[in-house]
């Protein structure tokens, strides 16, 4: 891989997976968003992914008129480099998971590289009473929920988004997922350099276990060389350790709510920044360097922040 002088910090703002009973700093409206956004920004991360939620139940939404009500809020006070979901949430169709980021033309889109398993049910388990209806059932289901990226799904949301230059945070939650973006490379329907974003965790996917960092490494090296960058975001408990681990192998990290809700052991982080500065303080007691925005887009090849469209 290309080993980074200076560490992409990413930082997911909302997500998908957590819900407005876990904990009472997820931000929600647009106005959370925003806020949370800009001072994870100011605290050091380069870039800030995205998703939307209703502002009135906080449930995962795909509406592009609710991204329009804080993404150019965001650009105006932040030089961050702005990630949109394709992700989605929970049972949205790709052409709702595509809807903002073919609206907005970002620098970088996330692409999941393969359907799976998906289950954060276990979560529902640990809760007695939610705060809105949908909670617990959206948690629930997912013991039969299969998150679809098939390959004619993947291609399409390559070729719609590639066409504005938007660029992709790959996000591999297991080894084949990394052979799947092979096969796309070797058609060219992707270019390197390739930002490769290697989730674990999640139930369904590869488990949090250190070895398996040092695989999914090895396994890209084989397959793309010197032609991508490697970042890493580790679910709940495993996030601060799994990020280590990758700047200490020279990758890049992924902080931020969607991934965990924890500042520390049995402590709610009260906000993203919070958790930005904590990685922070890491790198800087390592003494490895963090990437301004514009490193960032001179690393990844971003098209700039002037060619998006909010």
């Amino acid at each position: 891989m290309k080993r980074v002088e200076k560490v992409i910090v990413t930082c997911a703002i909302t997500g998908s997976i957590h819900t407005p009973t876990m904990s009472p700093h997820l931000p929600i409206t647009p106005d959370e968003i925003v806020r949370e956004a800009v001072a994870a920004a100011e605290a050091g991360a380069a870039m800030i992914h995205l998703h939307a939620r209703d502002p009135e139940t906080g449930q995962p939404s795909a509406a592009p008129e609710i991204f329009e009500q804080f993404l150019p809020r965001i650009k105006q006070q932040s030089n961050a480099i702005i990630n949109i979901t394709t992700g989605g949430g929970l049972g949205m169709t790709l052409d709702e998971r595509l809807a903002a980021a073919k609206w907005a033309q970002p620098e970088v889109a996330s692409m999941n590289m393969g359907s799976m398993n998906f289950n954060i049910s276990g979560a529902a388990r640990k809760i007695d009473e939610f705060k809105y209806e949908w909670e617990r059932p959206y948690l629930e289901s997912t013991t039969g929920f299969i998150l679809s990226n098939t390959f004619e799904q993947i291609e399409r949301g390559m070729r719609d988004l590639g066409d504005y230059g938007t660029r992709f945070e790959f996000e591999c939650y297991d080894v084949s997922h990394l052979y799947t973006l092979k096969h796309f490379a070797d058609r060219h329907i992707v270019k390197p350099p390739f930002f490769i974003q290697c989730i674990f965790g999640i139930l369904g996917g590869i488990g949090a276990d250190p070895e398996n960092l040092l695989h999914m490494k090895a396994t890209a090296d084989r397959l793309f060389g010197d032609d991508y960058y490697l970042s890493v975001l580790g679910a709940g408990r495993h996030q601060m350790p799994f990020v280590t681990m990758s700047a200490l192998l020279g990758g890049n990290v992924r902080v931020g709510l969607e991934d965990s809700l924890y500042a520390g052991r049995g402590r709610l982080a009260t906000s993203n920044a919070e958790q930005v500065a904590k990685i922070r303080r890491i790198l800087d007691e390592l003494s490895i360097d963090v990437a301004t925005p514009d490193e960032a887009r001179l690393m990844l090849q971003t098209k700039g922040a002037d060619k998006v469209a909010f």
